[in-house]
């Protein structure tokens, strides 16, 4: 039996549904969080808005909180395929720490294309803050994330299709 690899998700893949819509093996592990790292909204997604990233910055009391998911080796390439591997994101090990204090090293995406300028459509930010509530985490980090500007997709097909997945 193949053994299943962590993939660390920040942004919108933290929710569930998104997830499994996405990697249909994709079992939660654990909650963790990234020492060292920031997270920002800056990676230029396909249709032009900001999606999220992690950003280096060295200091311990940055912190990137996440889901740790289990998924199959054969289903990596669709995880790849639709965070744009190559094209927009590079993938990154990083060790993260569990809610119980274990170390947990999975891997995970790093934008390759950033745009300070962006904000990300309200549909994608409400994934993120859907994954964050739906896995429990800091209070404190939620309203960070809720203080995000995010702005309205101009294709209502596509948001209509995106906030679906939660009714």
């Amino acid at each position: 039996m193949i053994k299943p690899m962590h993939y660390f998700a920040y942004g919108s893949n933290m929710s569930l549904a998104r997830m499994r819509a996405r990697v249909p093996s994709a079992r939660v592990i654990a909650v963790a969080r990234l020492g060292g790292h920031r997270l920002m909204f800056h990676k230029v997604g396909k249709d032009g808005s900001g999606k999220c990233d992690i950003v280096k910055t060295g200091d311990q009391n940055d912190l990137v909180y996440g889901v740790v998911y289990d998924i199959a080796p054969a289903e990596k390439p669709w995880l790849d395929r639709v965070e744009g591997l190559g094209a927009g994101y590079d993938e990154k090990p990083v060790r993260v720490m569990t809610q119980a204090g274990v170390e947990l090293v999975a891997v995970s995406y790093v934008a390759t294309h950033i745009d300070a300028c962006l904000t990300p459509y309200s549909w994608y930010k409400a994934h993120v803050l859907h994954g964050a509530g739906e896995h429990g985490l800091p209070a404190d980090y939620i309203r960070v994330l809720e203080l995000v500007r995010a702005n309205e997709d101009p294709d209502r097909d596509r948001h209509k299709r995106e906030v679906s997945l939660y009714r």
